[in-house]
């Protein structure tokens, strides 16, 4: 690092981290707060027209773009740490390919995706826990969100590339953009022409179009490297390096998909044997997986503004305000999971109503969902920004471990086991024991990484 950027960067190690904080995080929690709500948008509405079967068969969908997600992030969270290293080390040659390298690997990783997700739909939805009552709709609505699949992944996937050359705001932009036009276009589409879930998944797919429009343009004249014919000639040892540096992001969505997919096929076996049904709680257990994306936006956003805080503090040896930033983030994490967990105690009718007005088992099953699969959401919360908080200084491998530390370690045979024994009441308890192993698991390998710095900072100042 040159001196200049030495002293561009100085206020990090001097202003109050609580500003500093606050600065970085909103523009990370709203990025994160629109595509969380992208989610859930479909979901409010298609229960407020079709009802419940339209909910479940959206969350039957939702893996499958999960996972269209994660190989976005694989490609384009690799290619925008790509550049940034580049960038820092005056490579300029690099930096342009790596870029039109993620480029062309989001178009054709888009492309198979659609053609697979045409051959095989119903194997998919098969996967995916579909039940015989929200088949058709599941079909409908995959058959559409299908066609945008490409332009998602593009758009998702260039976006950490635009952040990465500079342009936060137009990266945000981008997302925005589109969030908001699917708003507008889903009350339109259901209520005014009445295509139910078809026309639900016609405005995600518009919104994602446009979204991928607004990214293209920004390719035309970026601010650090400009392009050439030899950044679109694949390279085979770039994409390798591009993939391991995408990795880590990839396995954090892949994740996702296993907990989701593992949820609604314990729901299909074991659902028929209690009074629910497997109806209700896949459409439920979809609808609560939306919201804990809204509260893990603020808790996820909050850890990340941190980031550069933290990282500047750890290379420059400032120890102390390395942890002092780590209080912040988890208190203002605290914060959050402290009034998500009064609220899906005490209020969660007020919350299932806003996706329709169902019978009174569904409503019965709602509340009990909220209430215990999301009880410990004041954990997870702090689990999951200590996850980023590690990997913020330099400690990948520790990050990985308590990233994957609940859902898959302790989540996924926690929903098997207790379905197995209990039923789709029982699978409900998975969540919060997974929450309270987790941290456990957080507090021993963040205490030990706070020992480790207090004998840097004493070497320091001896």
């Amino acid at each position: 690092m040159t001196e200049t950027k030495r002293d561009a960067n100085a206020y990090l190690a001097s202003e109050p981290i609580g500003r500093l904080l606050l600065k970085f995080s909103v523009p990370c929690v709203l990025s994160m707060l629109v595509s969380a709500l992208y989610n859930i948008v479909d979901q409010i509405f298609i229960g407020q027209s079709v009802g419940y079967l339209g909910n479940a068969a959206t969350n039957v969908v939702y893996p499958f773009t999960v996972a269209a997600l994660a190989l976005a992030l694989l490609v384009g969270d690799g290619s925008a740490a790509k550049l940034s290293l580049s960038l820092g080390s005056g490579d300029k040659e690099t930096s342009h390919k790596c870029i039109g390298n993620g480029i062309l690997a989001t178009v054709i990783i888009g492309l198979l995706l659609t053609v697979t997700g045409f051959l095989f739909t119903d194997q998919i939805l098969r996967l995916f826990g579909v039940t015989e009552a929200s088949y058709p709709y599941a079909r409908e609505y995959m058959e559409v969100i299908l066609l945008g699949i490409p332009f998602y992944i593009f758009a998702s996937g260039m976006n950490a590339a635009i952040r990465a050359d500079g342009s936060p705001a137009y990266s945000m932009f981008s997302t925005v953009i589109g969030a908001v036009l699917n708003l507008i276009l889903d009350p339109v589409a259901i209520f005014v022409f009445h295509m139910g879930v078809r026309g639900a998944a016609i405005a995600t797919v518009i919104g994602q179009v446009v979204s991928c429009f607004v990214t293209i343009l920004y390719f035309r004249k970026p601010k650090s490297f400009r392009f050439s014919k030899a950044s679109f000639l694949l390279d085979g040892r770039l994409l390798g390096q591009i993939g391991q540096l995408g990795i880590s992001s990839f396995i954090t969505q892949i994740a996702i998909v296993i907990v989701m997919s593992v949820s609604n096929n314990m729901i299909g076996l074991k659902g028929p044997q209690s009074i629910y049904g497997a109806d209700i709680p896949l459409s439920v257990v979809g609808i609560v997986m939306k919201v804990f994306g809204i509260v893990i936006a603020f808790s996820v956003g909050i850890a990340v503004g941190g980031q550069p805080i933290a990282g500047y503090n750890y290379g420059a040896g400032n120890f102390k305000r390395v942890f002092d930033t780590y209080r912040h983030i988890i208190a203002a994490n605290a914060v959050i999971g402290i009034i998500a967990t009064l609220l899906f105690e005490f209020c969660p009718q007020v919350i299932v109503s806003l996706f329709g007005s169902e019978s009174g088992l569904y409503n019965e099953y709602a509340n009990m969902c909220f209430r215990i699969f999301l009880g410990g959401i004041l954990l997870c919360c702090v689990q999951k920004a200590s996850s980023i908080f590690l990997q913020s200084i330099g400690k990948p491998v520790k990050a990985t471990v308590l990233s994957l530390s609940r859902d898959v370690v302790f989540l996924v045979p926690g929903v098997i086991l207790l379905s197995m024994a209990f039923g789709v009441t029982g699978m409900l308890w998975a969540a919060p024991i997974a929450d309270v192993f987790s941290l456990i698991l957080t507090i021993i390998l963040v205490s030990h990484e706070y020992k480790c710095l207090k004998r840097m900072e004493v070497r320091t100042h001896e």
